[in-house]
């Protein structure tokens, strides 16, 4: 038993570690959500981890985004994920892609190498792909509906799409998939009804405002993402 995992260990027991050290997982998005997910799993044990994202580490990125920190600000996240993983766990695996998924680039990243997808991203375009891609390669994913302007963590819950409610993001997404002939999606998405921005004078590029967050709602779901990868590749992997 490894001393670094042996907590977990006691929980999963040996074999279920060997197939987390034997795992590959893909995580897109390394931000409020993705990052967190991102840290449980180099701290369980995963062996190999590819990291998509093209964005880099912002001042206000600070209060809510694990590897956002003073002295990684300018720094790819991608980057600032690895360079944090492998303090924690520098037998794991890490590959950063700094590209920003959209259809245009999916030929980029290649689904069959992964035992399990994660999509922590806001474009809907993005996650759709992501989802088809991973469904093609027969790869399990796990997607993140909306965390913004939301402040109860407790409201998370673990679902099939056509199960959700409430959530406008996957309410979008319902849609999407049925058009598509999903039959069936994990999410994690919250039932709580989002709060209007107390300045709703900030706007992102694309002209929409800028949505509130914090540091316990999007780590509250990329925590309940990776216990989902974690036990499925455990478990049933």
């Amino acid at each position: 038993m490894e001393e670094k995992f042996s907590r977990t260990e006691l929980l999963l027991g040996g074999e279920a570690m060997e197939r987390l050290r034997d795992s590959r997982v893909a995580v897109f998005g390394v931000g409020g959500v993705g990052g967190y997910a991102v840290e449980a799993l180099a701290r369980s044990g995963v062996g190999a981890l590819d990291l998509i994202d093209n964005d880099v580490v912002s001042v206000s990125n600070i209060n809510r985004q694990i590897i956002a920190l003073d002295s990684t600000v300018g720094m790819y996240k991608t980057e600032a994920a690895k360079a944090r993983i492998a303090d924690i766990n520098p037998q794991c695996k890490v590959t950063a892609h700094n590209i920003f998924f959209m259809p245009e680039t999916a030929e980029l990243i290649d689904f069959s190498l992964y035992d399990y997808v994660i999509d922590a991203i806001d474009t809907v375009t993005g996650k759709i792909e992501i989802i088809m891609r991973a469904k093609s390669a027969g790869v399990p994913v796990i997607s993140s509906m909306g965390a913004g302007n939301k402040l109860d963590p407790t409201r998370f819950k673990v679902a099939d799409i056509y199960k959700t409610s409430v959530c406008p993001l996957a309410r979008v997404m319902r849609r999407e998939m049925k058009k598509r002939g999903v039959k069936d999606l994990k999410v994690v998405y919250s039932e709580e009804e989002a709060l209007k921005p107390q300045n709703s004078d900030i706007s992102q590029p694309s002209g929409k405002p800028v949505p509130g967050s914090n540091a316990f709602v999007p780590s509250a779901a990329g925590l309940i993402i990776a216990g989902e990868v974690i036990k499925d590749l455990a478990f049933y992997g």
